[in-house]
């Protein structure tokens, strides 16, 4: 009877509410960026993300914020569990931030414009040129404070269990010689799994682990460092959602 009525009760006002706010919010991040992307390319999805988690009733868990420094720029590295991923990153991530992500995004309705407004890097790895301009887009955003997100599995998870870590996002880190910080998330693939078409009621939790700094430069580094992070990723992911 439970499930009958949060079913009903998502589907009647939840879920209309959040493409309202989806289309709202979107809109001001277009706008406002033409003004001020650092501000508006972050607050308006901040608040869109804890607003969505807020009316699907989703009751959300956040460790470890105390291990990051105020003012620095890092490289988070989330385990990619649904589509709530997203919206419990911006939420409660709790740091200006860009997502690096496929460019095929960009074609979203509204939304792909707004982080195209907002600042967010589009990963074009149709020549070593786009993938250069890429690289240089980063080292001109993330100053000031303003990290990166990215999805080192890249992709969400099938099965529920983490994937193997793509090197991408510590690359960058190890060109921009950035801290990494690994990021484990539950409850995600329970709320909306991929090919998922009902969300399910969940508890969610985000489990933020302490920063890697770069051991050195170059290729050793990157292997060092993503192994690292799959490592604490891994740690706090609940043992039927580990790696295989």
């Amino acid at each position: 009877m439970t499930k009958i009525i949060y079913d009903l009760y998502q589907v009647c006002i939840a879920l209309p509410l959040c493409l309202v706010l989806t289309i709202l919010v979107s809109l001001t991040t277009i706008i406002g960026s033409l003004i001020n992307a650092h501000f508006w390319g972050y607050w308006p999805a901040h608040l869109w993300g804890r607003m969505v988690c807020t009316l699907l009733l989703l009751p959300v868990k956040v460790e470890g914020r105390e291990r990051l420094h105020p003012g620095t720029s890092y490289v988070f590295v989330p385990n990619h569990q649904g589509a709530f991923d997203i919206f419990l990153v911006y939420g409660y991530l709790n740091r200006n931030f860009k997502w690096m992500m496929k460019k095929s995004l960009r074609k979203l309705p509204f939304v792909g414009k707004a982080c195209e407004s907002g600042g967010h890097i589009f990963v074009d790895r149709s020549s070593p040129a786009k993938v250069r301009h890429t690289m240089k887009q980063a080292e001109a955003t993330l100053v000031d404070g303003v990290s990166l997100v990215v999805f080192p599995e890249g992709a969400r998870t099938l099965t529920g269990r983490m994937g193997p870590f793509k090197r991408g996002a510590f690359q960058v880190a190890d060109d921009l010689q950035l801290p990494v910080v690994p990021v484990s998330i539950n409850g995600s693939f329970r709320v909306l799994r991929r090919g998922g078409k009902w969300i399910h009621w969940s508890p969610l939790t985000m489990t933020i682990h302490n920063p890697i700094p770069p051991h050195g430069k170059g290729h050793e580094n990157v292997i060092q460092t993503m192994e690292e992070a799959r490592i604490a990723v891994a740690s706090a992911v609940k043992e039927e959602q580990q790696d295989a």
